[in-house]
């Protein structure tokens, strides 16, 4: 990437936190339904400026404390961690990134997705919403963070949560009782890593 195309990078990056900025400014909160704040950590990524996406996503949690996001933007959240070594805190936010679209994994490391007959709690867990991932696990920048999630996802720990989740979802898919889904909601939260409320 040229030093021109870095600086377009980040003039967008700009014009987006001003945007925001001046949201807050205007109605004393953010009316971000265009979903803007989703966008400069797949910027950050485009230039490798790591530290500089994490900075964001402090703000970010900071500011949107109840935002689960979209996958592909905690699969974002994800790279950048392990980019910037915080390795512990990637592998949390790689089980929920599974729990929030148990597909995109497979998309990036570009196996074939074979839909599971479970609750799918909206359209964004479908196959279908992960045709848009921007990554791949072989793009030369990405092969150190394709390594290490291959082998994180390969772990006995994070094979017995994605089991039990997908078992909760399957269960959610034809359980009808309030009171049995509200427990099994609870079970598929705590497994997220959510707080419970």
């Amino acid at each position: 990437m040229t030093p021109k195309q870095i600086e377009r990078i980040q003039n967008k990056i700009k014009k987006i936190r001003s945007t925001l900025v001046a949201e807050k400014r205007k109605y004393g909160g953010y009316d971000d339904s265009r979903g803007l704040r989703y966008v400069p950590p797949k910027h950050f990524i485009q230039i490798a400026d790591y530290t500089g996406g994490l900075t964001y996503l402090k703000w970010f949690h900071k500011n949107f404390p109840d935002d689960s996001g979209f996958p592909d933007f905690l699969f974002d959240w994800t790279i950048v961690l392990f980019k910037t070594g915080k390795i512990n805190e990637a592998e949390k936010k790689a089980l929920e990134t599974f729990c929030r679209n148990t597909y995109l994994f497979d998309k990036f490391f570009n196996k074939d997705i074979t839909p599971i007959d479970k609750h799918e709690g909206s359209n964004l867990e479908c196959p279908q919403f992960v045709h848009n991932l921007e990554y791949t696990a072989t793009q030369p920048e990405l092969l150190d963070f394709s390594n290490w999630l291959q082998q994180y996802i390969s772990t006995t720990y994070f094979r017995e949560q994605a089991g039990k989740y997908i078992d909760i979802m399957t269960k959610l898919k034809t359980e009808n009782d309030s009171k049995k889904r509200g427990i099994l909601l609870r079970e598929a939260y705590k497994i997220k890593g959510y707080e419970e409320t």
